[in-house]
């Protein structure tokens, strides 16, 4: 197979197509014959040596895939040879070849192509288990997701809304802001410019929202509780902001019986991300489906650009997602 692997530590230079052995799919696994891999953050900090690969998990980037069943391990029932899938996976989706947990697979959703579908796993998977599971959002509740703009900020304001919920969120540009009303967000705060805090406690009348999608940390900490409603729920899911603690008020937390919890998604098992995929084909595929909601994707590259494709990433001039084209 053709693929992209990371030389060593570095910069996006590092990214370097080569050859290697066909991967061979174990016990419950599907090869997938690659057509478009999905580019996320947490590749670029596992090119800079910053997010170890996960015990038994491929030293190839890429979380996410689209493409064509090629081989079945032994105990597949749900799949066959030749049926069109997108995967969630824990590594090797820079590749023509890459090996997916049976479990961790979904059909393509019938309006989606295989560039538009591989940018579904790794956020969906993200943003459900995060918003819906673990923060709990109700129709007719309010949440603010910070980095609207991204994959995760783009899915979460659709999702939210196609559930009923109220969208707010930040975004570092005016130009980013309007993307994100466009996509159905209630209002978009340009964080370089106004206090979401303020904002959001204006929009609601003083009250807050119910949750708090965060992928910044740092001292966004302190101002994401200052920006929940009694009872909110805030979701840390990132430390873009770079740090690594923060201070806490208890006696608020308290008083406002406020909880704060949060999750990764790559370390966790194939029986936990599988329970996820079962719970996106029920509630989400029908909204893909029926054309409620959709990935967003900004540009492709193709798989030897990798690289290039990093450099967009790391520039956060994209809205949404990027994808790498394997042919």
């Amino acid at each position: 197979m053709h693929c992209i692997e990371i030389r060593s530590p570095g910069g996006p230079e590092m990214l370097q197509p080569v050859d290697r052995e066909d991967p061979v799919p174990g016990r419950g696994e599907v090869l997938i014959h690659v057509e478009a891999a999905g580019v996320n953050r947490p590749d670029v900090l596992q090119r800079r040596g910053r997010y170890p690969v996960p015990p038994g998990a491929s030293d190839i980037p890429g979380l996410e895939v689209a493409g064509t069943v090629a081989a079945l391990g032994d105990g597949v029932q749900d799949w066959r040879v030749g049926d069109r899938v997108c995967a969630l996976v824990a590594g090797g989706g820079y590749a023509t070849l890459c090996v997916a947990p049976s479990a961790q697979c979904l059909p393509l959703p019938a309006p989606l192509d295989f560039i538009s579908a591989a940018a579904v796993p790794e956020t969906f998977f993200t943003v459900w288990t995060n918003v819906f599971d673990r923060g709990r959002l109700q129709a007719g509740e309010s949440a603010l997701f910070h980095g609207g703009s991204s994959g995760i900020g783009t899915t979460a304001i659709q999702l939210a809304v196609a559930r009923g919920a109220r969208a707010f969120v930040t975004a570092g540009s005016d130009e980013k802001c309007r993307a994100c009303e466009d996509l159905g967000a209630e209002h978009a705060i340009n964080y370089r410019t106004d206090d979401f805090v303020e904002v959001v406690k204006r929009l609601t009348g003083g009250r807050g929202v119910d949750l708090v999608l965060d992928l910044v940390g740092g001292d966004y900490f302190a101002r994401n509780i200052a920006a929940l409603a009694t009872g909110g729920r805030l979701v840390e899911i990132g430390m873009m902001g770079g740090g690594m603690s923060a201070t806490i008020d208890l006696g608020d937390v308290l008083r406002r019986r406020l909880t704060i919890t949060g999750s990764t998604l790559r370390p966790r098992s194939v029986e936990e991300k599988g329970a996820i995929a079962a719970d996106l084909r029920r509630e989400v595929w029908p909204l893909i489906e029926g054309g409620r909601v959709k990935p967003v994707v900004y540009r492709t590259f193709p798989l030897d650009e990798a690289a290039a494709a990093h450099q967009m990433m790391e520039s956060s001039e994209h809205v949404g997602k990027i994808v790498l084209v394997v042919r």
